[in-house]
């Protein structure tokens, strides 16, 4: 857990392959925080939260990526 407070401009600097990856490792840590919850094992409540966010940030910046380069596209064809 080394990224506890993933910071946009870290993400900005990652490659859309990293953010595929980055969003791959946030989910499986969500998918094992809401199990824990449901044993009654959780640790840190806080953390659902930060990854929950976390996951809305990569998921922001694939969709604006995906959008300027749609937006470079119809430029080019014009």
């Amino acid at each position: 857990m080394a990224d506890k407070n993933l910071k946009i401009d870290e993400l900005r600097q990652m490659t859309d392959d990293q953010l595929a990856e980055k969003l791959l490792v946030l989910k499986k840590e969500q998918f094992n925080l809401r199990f824990q919850d449901a044993t009654g094992q959780l640790q840190s409540t806080a953390r659902v939260r930060e990854v929950r966010r976390a996951v809305a940030r990569v998921k922001t910046l694939q969709v604006q990526r995906k959008a300027t380069a749609a937006k470079s596209d119809k430029k080019a064809e014009a």
